[in-house]
């Protein structure tokens, strides 16, 4: 099961920086236990937002030459707000460092207020084929699902390329 954190791309520079939207509904499943009588996102949810965003700015990056994005880290993570029911989450990131195998990315998430959530994140990229040779081609059938994914949240750039 996947579970998307992320609702549309709205903007992209590869190489540089990606705003996406997440607009919490209390139709969330999660919202039923945190908290039945006061909903919010829970943080590491806020925190999975700008690590989906980070990734899918990587694959555009590199035009989803290696399939496999993960978190390695995260550092100084700072909440200020709760993310509630009706609200719009505007998630950023912007690559500060990027080498072969990891980007160290400044991510943050946007009320209308201001800021939600701010991090370091420092994710780390792969090939599935080279850890797991007996797994066959399994980099083609990923980058395919990635790439048909990425166009739902991104219709613009799908729309030129």
């Amino acid at each position: 099961m996947r579970f998307r954190q992320l609702d549309r791309i709205t903007e992209l520079v590869p190489g540089e920086r990606i705003t996406a939207i997440k607009a919490l509904t209390l139709s969330e499943e999660y919202l039923e236990d945190h908290f039945p009588r006061f909903p919010v996102m829970p943080g590491v949810v806020m925190l999975e937002s700008m690590f989906q965003a980070s990734m899918w700015l990587i694959h555009a990056t590199e035009e989803f030459r290696l399939p496999i994005v993960t978190l390695k880290e995260c550092r100084n993570v700072k909440y200020s707000d709760f993310v509630q029911p009706g609200d719009v989450l505007r998630v950023e990131a912007q690559i500060l460092k990027h080498d072969e195998t990891s980007t160290t990315l400044k991510t943050q998430g946007f009320l209308e207020d201001g800021v939600a959530v701010g991090a370091r994140l420092i994710l780390e990229r792969y090939s599935i084929n080279e850890r797991h040779p007996a797994r066959g081609d399994a980099d083609s059938y990923t980058r395919r699902r990635l790439i048909e994914e990425f166009r739902l949240l991104y219709p613009k750039r799908a729309a030129t390329a």
